[in-house]
């Protein structure tokens, strides 16, 4: 099914970035109203997606006519609407807050970065190949890079430089794994590959199995696994907090990839592609990422730091819910992974309010709590019996879900489901402490205490909160309680999503449609000759 105006999510932010980079000297009001309206234009074109894609439809265009595999295809299933409208929702709510508390007055081109950050992400959701999925890596890369900096000081200097170098890297890697896929079957579109995979000769199998296993690791740098994970947090701990509030989309970039190339492997009869050494290897990879993430968090000395490490337990539950390869499972990592998204961006929020009123900023030490300190501990407990998962928010909910699906895979693949049992129930009890703790370090007075080497707040404080910026805070913060108002509708499209995954069966017959019929025979017989 194609729809002409599928690529409007992706060229608005292009066409505004541009626009905001030539009128660079506009004054800072103008900006903000250019970019918010942009932001708010392409999470309503999310929307519209969601719901074209909700009864199953997969959407594909190809862009100036070119048919596929030649020319550049977008294509929209239920997963990329529902990356899109994440999307959305954190472009909107996060410059929100950079408008309203002057985050993006402290250097040039903020907003003009910010929508060059969502083209990028916008492209890697919809990309139909591996080549252009290359490309908005690299978008992301320039435009992040950009983002970090933005403000300046040597914090970020070094986190910059960590962030950058580690993904260069990534890149070359990227590079190399196409390459040797696209040597293998001479193709590097999504839908095709579907096809070919299956057709290889045993040679030309180990090659795209070596190109597989590359991009598996640019993936797994991309979403900050270990021992992958070194530029993550001091990233995320550097950058200002509306930047690390849309930083907290990054990481699931490289899920998502992880998922579409997991995707394409040919079912060997079991029913799945997700089976045998991928899923202990995807177990173990949840294992470590869970465990690295909770012990960072734990010895965490700013709140920053540790929500940078949350983000990153966070990645490896999700990978706990896809390691069995089951809808039930996928369906519930798909879950958790609105959840995790949005109140960790809500948490960077909160912890930039909580700093910006004390004189220790959002270093864990005891001291004076902020002056509003009524309004923002409401807020911190109910951010952090959300990310610790507890009832009756939603965080309960989807690591339930991912536990019991784990549990019952047991049943068709490897048993895997204790050690993930250990580590999830085990991370979110050891968060929970850390988070009571920190809790009454930012937020709890203490009669005359003032840690003796505590440092001023070099942004100064601010002697009350930025009413417009609580309102962004909250309201990504309040997501938890609607997820679990909403569960029914959301669980139920997310299972139809997840089975739309492990069956690519409708995503190669929507590309192949655009496809004229000649050449669609021709790609037939040639990978029947292969």
């Amino acid at each position: 099914m194609s729809v002409p105006s599928m690529p409007l999510p992706l060229l608005l932010p292009l066409a505004l970035g541009a626009l905001l980079l030539v009128g660079a000297r506009l004054p800072l009001s103008v900006q903000r109203f250019i970019g918010l309206l942009g932001t708010l234009c392409v999470l309503a074109a999310a929307l519209d997606l969601l719901a074209l894609t909700a009864q199953g439809d997969v959407l594909a265009t190809a862009i100036g006519g070119w048919p596929p595999p030649f020319g550049i295809v977008l294509v929209c299933d239920r997963l990329s609407a529902l990356m899109l409208t994440l999307t959305g929702l954190l472009g909107t709510a996060a410059l929100f807050y950079a408008s309203s508390g002057g985050a993006d007055a402290s250097g040039r081109h903020f907003h003009a970065l910010f929508q060059f950050q969502l083209f990028g992400l916008v492209g890697a959701f919809l990309t139909g190949d591996l080549f252009n999925l290359f490309v908005f890596f690299e978008v992301l890369l320039i435009a992040s890079y950009g983002l970090l900096m933005h403000g300046g000081g040597p914090a970020r200097t070094r986190a910059a430089l960590h962030y950058v170098v580690l993904n260069l890297v990534g890149s070359s890697l990227f590079l190399l794994g196409a390459a040797l896929i696209y040597a293998a079957t001479g193709t590097l579109n999504l839908a095709d590959l579907a096809v070919r995979l299956g057709q290889l000769t045993p040679a030309d199998a180990r090659l795209a199995g070596a190109g597989g296993l590359l991009l598996f690791t640019v993936f797994a740098l991309k979403a900050a696994l270990p021992p992958l994970h070194a530029w993550m947090v001091p990233a995320y701990a550097a950058a200002s907090a509306p930047v690390a509030a849309l930083f907290a989309i990054l990481t699931k970039v490289g899920l998502y990839a992880m998922l579409r190339l997991l995707s394409l492997v040919p079912d060997t009869g079991s029913g799945s592609a997700f089976v045998g050494s991928a899923t202990w290897l995807l177990t173990g990879a949840a294992v470590l990422t869970i465990t690295a993430g909770t012990l960072g968090a734990l010895a965490s000395t700013r709140l920053g730091t540790m929500i940078g490490y949350l983000v990153m337990l966070s990645m490896g539950t999700l990978l706990a819910g896809i390691a069995p390869g089951t809808a039930q499972g996928l369906a519930a990592a798909l879950y958790y992974l609105v959840h995790t998204t949005l109140i960790t961006a809500g948490l960077f929020l909160l912890a930039d309010l909580i700093a910006s009123g004390r004189a220790q900023g959002d270093r864990l030490v005891i001291g004076d709590p902020p002056r509003d300190a009524r309004i923002l501990a409401p807020l911190f407990l109910l951010g952090a019996i959300a990310i610790a998962g507890l009832p009756p928010l939603s965080g309960f909910l989807g690591k339930a879900w991912i536990l019991i699906a784990v549990q019952d895979s047991a049943a068709t693949g490897p048993a895997v489901w204790p050690w993930i049992w250990v580590a999830v129930l085990g991370s979110s009890f050891v968060v929970l402490l850390g988070l009571s703790r920190a809790g009454t370090l930012l937020l709890w007075r203490r009669r005359g205490a003032v840690s003796p080497g505590a440092r001023a707040n070099p942004d100064g404080g601010r002697s009350g909160l930025a009413r417009p910026a609580l309102v962004g805070t909250s309201a990504l913060l309040a997501a938890s309680p609607l997820l679990m108002l909403f569960a029914g509708p959301l669980t139920g499209f997310t299972l139809a999503t997840a089975r739309q995954i492990l069956d690519n069966g409708e995503y190669v017959a929507a590309v192949a449609g655009l496809a004229p019929q000649s050449h669609a025979s021709d790609a037939r017989e040639e990978g029947t000759d292969r």
